[in-house]
């Protein structure tokens, strides 16, 4: 049985009245193996062979959905000065039955209210494609209480630590994904949303394991699309005046822009939903991005980048579909 959106959005706020009786957590370990010699990758974002950790719980029922959800933990491969950053924190939606399943890891909004991804992630069960919601650096139950630290900040140093940390986090979590039994290990994926789609993109383009991308409302080029917008002028002058300028912050966010290496992409299969009058990601940076990645499937919608909400059901019928052929 197939609900529909709405009736997604009414299962998350009720998901308690169902939760199934609580067991004992599954506990085990993974190992993380890079696919080749990692040659395509800059160095920042390779990491080793390694063994994991890992804690399974169930969270809740959803037998309407016909899928479990489950509360999925290990450590970080990178370790920060905030404890609770250093763990990792996912949801799991799994769908009923054996499969194996196709797989997409799904990351969240700036906002981070968490209500966009785990819709996307109950659709996506419901439609047999396993989904495996990952909470950032910084947010969520990974932001320490009372902290004002972010994963994106005007410290440039700590949020090209945060990105990096965010991309390993994301190829451990594939690798995760990897090992599971009613998982269909060769057909990984990843979608993000608006600050998600930066993230996914760029660890889709550092990880040849995720062979299908989504990016929703994102692109690249980050600077040549914000240096010189009017709300960044007071701000813009102040780098200038310490001897900043749009070529050394270039040289400086390329490493963490999805448009340095988006030809890392061209081999895998992408989707790029996109809205016309985006006022928050510009729309060149979403055509931008497309190009670079070898000009395959985005689709238009006449909105902005809120007013986007207004499309979720039509763009989620794109996502099934992309990530569920064969």
């Amino acid at each position: 049985m197939r609900l529909p959106l709405a009736a997604c959005a009414w299962l998350l706020s009720a998901a308690a009245l169902s939760a199934a009786e609580p067991d004992a957590p599954e506990k085990g370990t993974f190992r993380f193996k890079p696919l080749g010699d990692q040659k395509a990758v800059p160095e920042r974002y390779r990491l080793d062979e390694r063994a994991f950790d890992y804690e399974l719980s169930i969270k809740h029922d959803l037998p309407a959905a016909e899928q479990t959800v489950y509360r999925l933990k290990f450590p970080s491969p990178v370790e920060t000065p905030q404890k609770e950053n250093n763990t990792v924190h996912a949801e799991y939606y799994r769908p009923y039955g054996k499969g194996p399943f196709p797989a997409v890891i799904v990351l969240d909004i700036l906002g981070g209210n968490e209500t966009v991804s785990r819709t996307i992630a109950t659709h996506l069960a419901q439609h047999d494609i396993a989904a495996l919601f990952v909470f950032m650096p910084y947010y969520g139950p990974r932001r320490t209480p009372g902290s004002d630290v972010r994963l994106l900040m005007p410290d440039i140093d700590h949020s090209l630590a945060a990105i990096r940390q965010t991309v390993l986090d994301l190829r451990v979590a594939t690798a995760w994904l990897e090992s599971r039994k009613e998982v269909d290990a060769k057909r990984l994926g990843i979608l993000g949303t608006s600050l998600g789609s930066f993230m996914g993109t760029l660890t889709a383009e550092m990880e040849p394991k995720l062979g299908r991308v989504a990016v929703l409302l994102g692109g690249g080029g980050v600077v040549d699309a914000y240096y010189d917008h009017p709300q960044g002028k007071r701000l813009r002058k102040l780098y200038e005046t310490l001897g900043g300028s749009k070529e050394k912050l270039a040289q400086a966010l390329a490493p963490v822009d999805p448009l340095t290496y988006a030809a890392n992409l061209k081999d895998k299969k992408v989707l790029m939903i996109a809205g016309k009058r985006d006022e928050v990601v510009p729309p060149k940076m979403a055509e931008a991005l497309w190009k670079a990645s070898g000009e395959q499937k985005i689709v238009w919608y006449d909105c902005g980048h809120y007013t986007a909400a207004f499309y979720l059901l039509s763009g989620l019928e794109h996502i099934v579909k992309h990530f569920g052929a064969e």
